[in-house]
């Protein structure tokens, strides 16, 4: 189940198709071989989320689940030519679509955007729209969150692989389970290793 989203798995897959979970495989980035090989197989809801599908998408217009492809980074060109289809809130997380954000600010969903790496010049514009509890996860509003401590969220921010340095200036709020996920913070994992999760 877990091997067949793994990218780096596929030589292993390959030589284990009756062992493929197919649902996970349909979003595994380096499978599309696989899954262009096993058509009947593919689950579209994942596929459309698969950045390395757009082609395969493309080919089977009305499968495609326009509020997975609303995520998808690499679908800017089918979603700008789909506006009707388009979910929004999809979208105002997806890191390659801000200017197709602009150009519909009024369809913006700001809980996602606080999430959106690439849409801090938005943020830092309408501060009063902002998800602080989301924005404590985005990695690029490090400088947003320093500037309003008061409003971060600490599970999130634990989770935030650029704010080491706010967490280590505030062990005792750390959620330690989430920090266990944080790739940046293994220092601080050693250092308490009886909190990990």
């Amino acid at each position: 189940y877990c091997l067949s989203k793994n990218p780096n798995a596929i030589h292993l897959l390959e030589k284990n198709l009756d062992k493929i979970d197919w649902r996970n495989l349909s979003e595994n980035p380096n499978a599309i071989h696989l899954l262009e090989q096993n058509l009947d197989k593919i689950n579209w809801i994942m596929l459309s989320l698969n950045p390395n599908a757009i082609h395969l998408l493309e080919q089977n217009f009305d499968k495609i689940y326009w509020n997975c492809l609303s995520l998808n980074p690499n679908a800017i060109h089918l979603l700008e030519q789909n506006l009707g289809k388009i979910d929004w809130m999809c979208l105002s997380e997806n890191s390659n679509a801000i200017y197709l954000l602009e150009q519909n600010f009024d369809k913006i969903n700001w809980w996602a955007l606080s999430f959106n790496p690439n849409a801090i010049h938005m943020l830092e514009q309408n501060l009063d729209k902002i998800n602080w509890t989301r924005l404590s996860g985005n990695p690029n509003a490090i400088h947003l969150l320093e500037q309003n401590l008061d409003k971060i969220d600490w599970y999130w921010l634990s989770g935030n692989p650029n704010a080491i340095h706010l967490l280590e200036q505030n062990v005792d709020k750390i959620i330690w389970r989430h920090l266990s996920c944080n790739q940046n913070a293994i220092h601080l994992l050693e250092q308490n290793l009886d909190k990990i999760c």
